[in-house]
């Protein structure tokens, strides 16, 4: 019986630390970091990182995080971009790794 424990006990651990690092996008991990910009807690600005891992699931991440974010302060997933995740890649800001998303939440 105390063996049967320990393995329930280290699958509950195990489970536990694959749950800690969040949701993977495109088979990896992202840090995402979502603050407002100004006065304005509608006008967001999220920082999505490591870019180098998938540029698809970094933006991924990033609309996630941003999502997240307008849920969290103004209870709508409605997000208008300003720098979204669906630009062409050419024309997403991408500085030392970390990929740069702006918009604003819908609150209307």
């Amino acid at each position: 019986m105390r063996v049967v424990l320990l393995l329930v006990a280290a699958l509950a651990v195990t489970g536990c630390s694959q749950r800690d690092k969040g949701i993977a996008f495109d088979g990896h991990y992202y840090r995402a970091k979502t603050k407002k910009v100004g006065d304005d807690r509608a006008v967001f600005q999220s920082e999505i990182k490591p870019v180098s891992q998938s540029l698809e699931g970094a933006r991924e991440a990033g609309r996630h995080a941003a999502t997240k974010y307008c849920i969290e302060n103004f209870g709508t997933s409605n997000v208008a971009w300003t720098w979204g995740p669906d630009g062409a890649d050419g024309t997403l800001s991408v500085t030392n790794d970390t990929l740069l998303l702006q918009g604003t939440c819908d609150v209307l």
